[in-house]
């Protein structure tokens, strides 16, 4: 099936399935049986377009949509999903040291203030986690 005959309902179990591999099945899980009347349309756009629809693609992978994602929140400064997708990098391969210098790059481009925030988010995350290479 290519991404043109893709339906919506095949995007939204795709979405389902891969954003649950990236993020985790319990967040998402969460996300998705809390979410009331008026949240369940944002929780279904999200699911088909953003990870049935773009993440679901082929030309990239997980990793390099990943490290892609970091970038873009520091410049949007969004330190809650800098956090989300810190840990969806590390599931998809990144390496603390990879993490380290996409956010110098960002910083350097989108400005200390959004960088400091993206670090500052990742720093929480991965003492957390404690993946391979942190210290």
């Amino acid at each position: 099936m290519t991404d043109k005959d893709k339906t919506v309902s095949t995007l939204f179990e795709e979405g389902l399935s891969l954003r649950r591999q990236v993020l985790g099945a319990e967040y998402v899980d969460r996300s998705m049986s809390s979410a009331n009347e008026f949240m369940t349309a944002f929780q279904h756009i999200t699911t088909e377009w953003c990870w049935g629809y773009a993440w679901g693609r082929d030309t990239l992978d997980l990793k390099t949509r990943s490290m892609l994602n970091l970038v873009m929140l520091t410049a949007l400064n969004r330190s809650a999903e800098v956090k989300l997708h810190v840990r969806g990098a590390i599931n998809n391969g990144v390496t603390v040291e990879e993490i380290r210098e996409i956010l110098l790059h960002a910083t350097v481009y989108c400005g200390i203030p959004a960088g400091l925030d993206a670090f500052k988010a990742a720093n929480e995350v991965l003492s957390e986690m404690k993946p391979e290479g942190w210290s």
